[in-house]
């Protein structure tokens, strides 16, 4: 099974099917990391706030995996934007993990009432420029705080990672980052269970249709509109299944009726809006 990998704005690539360990209790992040490995994926999504970065590491040493066939991202935490503070940040992640570099790092979210988000970003293009991670990108930032980062720097995410599923399609997002290149990670892809998403009749009837699950259904039509995509599980047989989304396509018309899910208003929002995290 190869999972394809998408292009990035700065040339690199990165898998699109990808495992996060959001909520994985640390004692479990090991073994729950090292059997999404022992399945096919390569590409782990952690970050410093999670508290589970040894775990991922310990099991990226433990797989034997070559280094340059994995792809880790972490995130820089909302106490960490200011002087220096990004810098002893990925210091502290790297020893966490064991890596001399991490393949994405990210700005885990603007804190807009803080106001120092272009300083974060100023420090993430210096850690780029340092080695420390290849790529650099952002979460949870909204039009306003992209279009703000880009002007004082002159530089443009590669990625943004954002609550994105049927309930909440973040069209303004991502068609800004269409329009600037920059690739849309999806996290919460499948609602958090907060909604009787499964239930839906558009991923019903699909599920139905490809003899598939629901879930599956979904993952596909995260694949299909182009988003990274990382659901999480700690049960090896939902490892399993969330991977096994290569072999069916959505018609257009299953993923225009997926797509109607979406209220339009914000409403299906279930996490917190980024504008109140700081």
């Amino acid at each position: 099974m190869s999972i394809p990998h998408v292009s990035l704005n700065d040339g690199h690539t990165i898998p699109q099917l990808g495992y996060g360990v959001f909520k994985v209790p640390p004692a479990d992040t090991e073994r729950a990391v090292g059997e999404a490995l022992e399945l096919g994926y390569r590409h782990i999504d952690t970050a410093a706030i999670y508290g589970n970065e040894e775990g991922v590491g310990a099991a990226i040493a433990a797989s034997g995996i070559p280094r340059d066939e994995l792809f880790i991202t972490t995130k820089l935490w909302n106490d960490r934007h200011d002087g220096d503070e990004p810098h002893a940040a990925i210091a502290e992640s790297l020893d966490k993990l064991g890596l001399e570099q991490v393949d994405l790092y990210l700005v885990h979210w603007p804190t807009p009432a803080r106001e120092n988000y272009v300083h974060a970003w100023q420090k993430m293009i210096e850690i780029r420029d340092a080695g420390q991670t290849r790529s650099i990108g952002v979460s949870n930032h909204l039009v306003p705080h992209l279009e703000k980062i880009v002007e004082a720097t002159g530089v443009v995410p590669a990625v943004n990672q954002i609550e994105l599923h049927p309930a909440l399609t973040q069209r303004e997002i991502a068609g800004w980052a269409a329009e600037h290149g920059v690739v849309i990670e999806s996290w919460g892809p499948l609602g958090q269970g907060k909604y009787d998403l499964f239930g839906a009749a558009p991923v019903a009837e699909a599920a139905a249709a490809h003899g598939k699950t629901p879930a599956q259904v979904v993952i596909r039509w995260h694949l299909q509109h182009g988003f990274v995509v990382f659901p999480k599980s700690v049960r090896r047989e939902r490892l399993a299944e969330n991977l096994d989304v290569f072999d069916f396509a959505l018609t257009d018309a299953e993923i225009t009726a997926i797509d109607a899910l979406d209220p339009g208003d914000g409403s299906g929002r279930v996490s917190v809006h980024p504008d109140d995290v700081n």
